[in-house]
């Protein structure tokens, strides 16, 4: 058979017609193919954190899952984070508190955003659709006083101003891991999930959490990171669990609080990130 031509020749006998066809599916002009998803706007999202590294600020993981599933819904993302001092600074390599050092919140939380951050004192409901809280042990320390004061404890009060602005417009709530607590604590009712209530031979650590939200006057929902099907003839996609209160707006998701596999992780995460898009109804 006779050698094909070189692409180049190829694409210049077809130039004219291709585009003519690509002009008549896009009548605005060859350019709305590549302005088309920025056209489309999806779902302003604040994501809220509380510094960098699980053991006293926002667990890495969990935040870098909720950006790619909030980025893979079509959202428009700006992160927060109160100025703050942390409560401590824990040496990670040691699990134990670096007592000659401190941090802010705030400076710390911007090595997750890449620089692109702003005070949490500057999030209102008007430029959101919804709001995030990762979790980490900085949810508990800097976002709140739960990690020492459990169900007495305080929500810094940025925090407790978003989340009561964001009930109170209707607007979604996703939390993940710990941060289901500061819902717990400030809104009234509210039903939220932390996995587990009992420990589970190791496999729910922190399943007493669920015993202090009970005791913040919140529903606690006894939930898993994700549904498997042992045994099963097919072959079955595994189900990621996320609580939805309805009624309150609220999606929570247990996260690292059970010793589970990463990817597991990060799939219960986007559960919960679907389910808050779904309820912006962008």
């Amino acid at each position: 058979p006779p050698p094909l031509p070189p692409p180049s020749a190829m694409l210049a006998s077809r130039g004219p017609a291709l585009c003519t066809a690509l002009r008549r599916a896009a009548p605005g002009g060859l350019a709305a193919f590549h302005s088309s998803a920025r056209r489309c706007r999806g779902a302003r999202v604040a994501v809220v954190l509380s510094g960098c590294g699980v053991y006293d600020g926002t667990e890495i993981h969990e935040a870098s899952a909720v950006l790619v599933h909030l980025s893979r819904g079509g959202a428009e993302v700006q992160m927060y984070a109160p100025d703050v001092p942390q409560m401590h600074v824990i040496d990670h390599s040691k699990g134990q508190p670096a007592e000659a050092e401190s941090r802010n919140v705030l400076v710390e939380s911007a090595r997750i955003a890449r620089g692109k951050i702003a005070s949490l004192a500057k999030l209102t409901t008007a430029d959101h659709d919804a709001v995030i809280f990762p979790g980490g042990f900085g949810a508990a320390k800097n976002l709140s006083t739960f990690a020492v004061d459990g169900k007495d404890c305080k929500v810094n009060r940025e925090v407790e101003r978003v989340l009561k602005d964001f009930h109170k417009a209707g607007k979604p709530i996703g939390l993940c891991c710990i941060s289901p607590v500061l819902a717990a604590k400030v809104l009234s009712g509210a039903e939220v999930t932390v996995g587990h209530e009992e420990e589970e031979g190791g496999k729910w650590p922190y399943a007493g959490t669920a015993g202090a939200i009970k005791e913040l006057g919140a529903k606690h929902c006894v939930k898993e990171v994700t549904i498997s099907f042992p045994g099963a003839v097919f072959s079955l996609t595994p189900f990621y669990e996320a609580h939805v209160d309805t009624k309150n707006k609220v999606v929570t998701t247990p996260a690292f609080m059970c010793e589970t596999a990463l990817h597991h992780i990060f799939d219960g995460i986007g559960a919960m990130v679907k389910n808050v898009l779904k309820l912006t109804g962008k």
